[in-house]
């Protein structure tokens, strides 16, 4: 195929026209190799459309403005194949993966399909909002299942969640490479030296699957061994009441901001001795990768793609899922030994050139995907 492939990307990732400039340079770095179009949702404010962008707004009421979406992404998706006419599409999980596939017989047209996989999806009805979601759990398992075997192609963020493909579809992923994500708020500066408190620093969704009650047991035992420390939590979710009520059984001892942008993260790995992530699973962990650039060790669970970026006793100490007294004890350790934790960020500043990926480095890796593909097709 001779010029730029046509891709249709289909997602609920949320957008807002225009784009900020550290998205822009991820897709003009794309459109360079791809002639792409985006289908996703719309991000509070802004426009709905430009010339690569087709947003949906939210829903009406709120709260089914995710089941709306799914249930009428299949029509949009054949909307966008009759208008746009792509040689790939693109779907961001196996969710928006099962919808493409509807979408395509619809259209009365089969242009391959390539279904991400960005951690593990039994998360997403077990571990993540509404509790009721469990009961969906086999119903959205099969559907994942189900879209994987047919998919053409597949693509992983890690050796985890290439696993996880290979357990459904019985073949690993098509390709396995991390998306591009801005982190220049997390490398402009030199790394700080450790902060004279002992700190541990939580970053991510208040969610089941991020295992906060864990975290919550744990420090109540950390403090009784080491009263001065402090724990510090970023993050909103289904579970922050776990967290309100630790902030307000150790005042002083633990501090909470629901949200911060990320040169205040960063700011906050520099005033911390470790990073702390007690997830069950995890797809990759970026906050892992984000803490390697300011040069902070990570005590976390030897789970998921944690594993393809955490070497216990390397760049921390990884933990056995849901051992709390594991947890304690590694915590403890970390930040009551100022050379170990000193080495141990040394250690994971020089990995994370491993995981440093440009805007031109993800659109060449995703366009020599659609070549792959292209190529199998023919």
């Amino acid at each position: 195929m001779s010029g730029r492939p046509r891709v249709l990307v289909v997602g609920r990732s949320r957008y807002r026209l225009p784009l900020p400039d550290w998205l822009a340079k991820k897709w003009d770095a794309i459109e360079e190799t791809l002639d792409y179009r985006v289908l996703g949702a719309s991000d509070h404010g802004g426009a709905l459309m430009n010339e690569r962008f087709r947003l949906r707004p939210r829903a009406r009421p709120r709260l089914l403005d995710g089941v709306l979406f799914y249930l009428r992404l299949p029509f949009w998706i054949r909307r966008q194949l009759a208008e746009f006419r792509p040689d790939v599409v693109v779907a961001a999980d196996p969710y928006v993966g099962a919808a493409a596939l509807v979408g395509r017989r619809l259209a009365g047209t089969r242009p391959p399909l390539i279904v991400e996989v960005h951690g593990d999806w039994r998360t997403f009805s077990r571990l993540y909002g509404s509790p009721f979601r469990r009961l969906l759990s086999r119903l959205t398992d099969r559907v994942a299942g189900w879209t994987l075997r047919h998919a053409d192609a597949t693509r992983a963020l890690s050796a985890f969640t290439s696993g996880l493909v290979e357990e459904a579809r019985g073949l690993p992923a098509t390709a396995s490479f991390a998306t591009y994500s801005d982190r220049s708020a997390f490398t402009a500066h030199p790394v700080a030296p450790l902060p004279s408190r002992p700190t541990a620093l939580f970053v991510g969704a208040l969610e089941a699957y991020k295992n906060v009650e864990g975290l919550r047991a744990a420090w109540r035992h950390v403090t009784e061994e080491l009263p001065e420390a402090l724990l510090v939590i970023v993050g909103d979710g289904s579970r922050r009441a776990v967290v309100d009520r630790l902030a307000r059984e150790l005042p002083g001892r633990v501090e909470h901001y629901p949200r911060l942008a990320p040169d205040e993260v960063a700011r906050k790995l520099d005033e911390a001795t470790l990073l702390v992530l007690p997830s069950w699973p995890e797809g990759l962990g970026r906050v892992v990768i984000e803490a390697f650039a300011r040069g902070r060790a990570v005590v976390a669970t030897a789970a998921g793609g944690i594993l393809d970026l955490v070497t216990d006793g390397v760049e921390g100490i990884l933990v056995p899922r849901g051992d709390t007294v594991a947890l304690t004890d590694a915590l403890v350790r970390m930040l009551g030994d100022r050379e170990l934790a000193e080495r141990a960020g040394r250690a994971a500043h020089a990995r994370y050139a491993d995981w440093h990926a440009t805007p031109d480095d993800f659109a060449r890796d995703l366009r020599e995907l659609v070549d792959r593909v292209l190529a199998g097709a023919r």
